[in-house]
């Protein structure tokens, strides 16, 4: 998955001259997490919501006019933005922002390409990715199997077996078990097949059966599936 094909493109910029006021305002407005700060092409910082609310909600707790005045006239972008803040490539993967915002602890990337600001990335596009990936508005049944110990044809007998089951299959990925044991779950998604039947087969195959979603609003645990 290529940062390109996932990022949100030609984000809101600001320069660094620009008031923490209207920023602030800009975010707010445009329901923004971060404002790239771009001085004559360059990327000079990055403005979070969160720093702006936080120096707003410090002049309100003040109640300073002096400090009022300062936050509303005179205080700037450069004053306040990450400087030489985590950036990604344009042509990197979404799995290396993963890592990287989970080693950094970071939330937003601004997206370079060729030292311009060209995209963003960040929670609202992680999230969006994680809902396209678990098919959030597609229509499907499912279930999910584990820990299972993936080996060479593994997972080509669980969708041969779906199949078989009369199950379409949508989509079928690993995510691992809990704990370092090298486990995974298997978590299937598919089409016009009732998933206590898709179910009951997989059980009476011998595999372990953790959820069992007729869609995506109704998931039971898999514990009481039953062979047919």
């Amino acid at each position: 998955m290529i940062v390109r094909n996932w990022m949100k493109p030609q984000p809101v910029t600001v320069t660094s001259d620009t008031l923490v006021s209207k920023a602030k305002r800009i975010l707010v407005e445009k329901n923004l997490r971060a404002l790239p700060v771009v001085d004559d092409g360059r990327l000079r910082g990055l403005l979070t919501r969160i720093n702006c609310l936080r120096a707003s909600e410090w002049v309100t707790r003040t109640e300073d006019p002096h400090e009022f005045d300062y936050f509303a006239h005179r205080l700037k972008v450069k004053d306040l933005m990450v400087r030489n803040p985590a950036t990604v490539d344009v042509s990197d993967t979404m799995e290396t922002c993963l890592l990287r915002g989970q080693e950094e602890k970071v939330s937003q990337f601004p997206v370079l390409d060729e030292g311009r600001v060209v995209g963003l990335v960040s929670a609202s596009e992680i999230f969006r990715l994680a809902a396209q990936v678990l098919g959030v508005w597609d229509h499907w049944s499912g279930i999910t199997l584990g820990p299972i110990a993936i080996a060479p044809g593994t997972l080509g007998t669980i969708a041969q077996l779906a199949e078989e089951a009369g199950a379409v299959l949508q989509s079928l990925f690993t995510v691992p078990m809990p704990g370092d044991t090298g486990a995974k779950k298997v978590i299937l998604r598919f089409r016009d097949a009732d998933a206590e039947r898709v179910a009951g087969i997989f059980v009476k195959n011998g595999y372990p059966m953790l959820e069992i979603c007729q869609d995506a609003q109704s998931c039971r645990e898999g514990g009481g599936a039953t062979a047919p």
